[in-house]
Parts: C-alpha cells; structure tokens; sequence
C-alpha cells in the first residue's frame, strides 16, 4: 500500500523594514509549539500546482493577496520527524519585496530575523536557507532592486545589499559596479534630496535578471554565517 503523506508550502517573506532584514511571521496559539514563532503556511489542495498552493496561501494566510512579491521556490523539506504530529513533506517558497505595511491578517508581523532565533518546527532551518538564498540572490541576479521601491537612489540600494549581506560596502566602488552592470538599473531622469546633500539621481530596475559582471560579496567566498 502506498503511504499517503501531506504536502504543505511554507513561505519565507522577507523584506527591509526600519534598516533591518525582516521577515513574515506569526505566533502559534496552540500546540505544538504554542507561543513560538513560524512561517505562513498551508497544505495544497488536490486541484491545484504548487506555485498556485504558494499564491494562494500568501494572498489568504499570509495576507499579501495584492503585494509587489517576487516569489520563487526555495526547497523541499522531508525528513521524517519535522512534525511531531505527522509525516509531512513541505515545499518552501521564498518571497522577496520592498518595504511592506503590515499584513491585512492581524495575527501576522513583521519581525527582524535577528530576534527569531527559535521558531516552530523546523522554520528557523527554512528560514535560515531563505536567508542564505536571498544574499546569494543578490550577487549573480538583479533581484537587490526587488527590495527597493519603483524608483531609488543608488544609495538606498547600497543599504538593501548592506542590510542583507550584514557588511559595509564602499560607497563609490558600489556605486561603480551597478551602474555598469549591463541592464542592471535604468536611470528615470529624475533626482531626489531625500539621502540629504546633493540631489540624487533616480534609478528604476532594468530588464537584466543576471548580472554582468556579477556583485561578489565582500570576503572569502563561501556560506555567509548564520544570523544570531
């Protein structure tokens, strides 16, 4: 007889809110795990695909129906005893947006990565490898600009990369490397004060999806450490 396993998708919001990597979170009321943290999720209907089952549960359950939300999947986590309760196989999705509101469901919140250190289930691994994916993301792929609102300033999308990669990058050199990243940012023709000092030029994002040449992190390469 072939076993029958749920399949559920958890989602790993982030976005930069008041200078910090943030993520979408809410807290469990009851067990297990009651009082803990945990990623918006849901199992998938029998009609539906998975990238449906993501849609649907951030539109319902994590309360972004009509949010700016790059969403691409990130994982697929199996492990027998992730669920006390039962075996469940969960397919991650990985969201990335610029600075939201609060979520239209009011048992969902933004919170600082940095503080979640201990999540229901296994979300803190997810969110951990959401995290991970998100800064590898933003070497190789224009995705850094899916954290900034539609026009910004080079500046603001120094800080994202900042913000995201947890480093102090050079303003000039970063500068340098954005700007000639084929297709990377397309100036508006607009500029802006509100970085204070000289006007700013307006940048929107470009049709490039892969960065040419790519943005390397600074430091040895490898898997940037673990948020505590």
């Amino acid at each position: 007889m072939v076993p029958r396993i749920p399949v559920s998708v958890d989602l790993v919001v982030l976005t930069v809110r008041e200078q910090q990597l943030s993520a979408l979170v809410w807290k469990r009321d009851r067990s297990p795990y009651a009082g803990c943290w945990a990623l918006s999720g849901g199992f998938i209907h029998l009609d539906e695909d998975l990238p449906a089952a993501a849609a649907r549960v951030l539109a319902e359950r994590a309360g972004l129906a009509d949010a700016p939300v790059h969403l691409e999947q990130l994982q697929t986590y199996g492990y027998p005893d992730r669920d006390p309760r039962q075996r469940v196989v969960s397919v991650a999705y990985l969201g990335l947006a610029p600075d939201l509101p609060a979520s239209t469901e009011a048992h969902m919140s933004w919170q600082a990565v940095a503080t979640l250190t201990e999540m229901a289930f296994d979300h803190r691994r997810i969110m951990l490898d959401g995290i991970e994916r998100a800064r590898a993301k933003l070497e190789y792929t224009s995705l850094g600009a899916a954290f900034c609102p539609s026009s910004f300033t080079v500046a603001e999308l120094r800080r994202v990369y900042e913000i995201v990669w947890g480093r102090s990058l050079d303003p000039r050199n970063f500068h340098r490397k954005v700007t000639k990243a084929s297709g990377f940012l397309v100036p508006t023709g607009a500029t802006t004060i509100k970085d204070g000092g000289r006007p700013a030029q307006l940048y929107r994002r470009g049709d490039a999806e892969l960065l040419h040449p790519p943005m390397l992190r600074p430091g040895a390469p490898g898997r940037i450490p673990e948020v505590h």
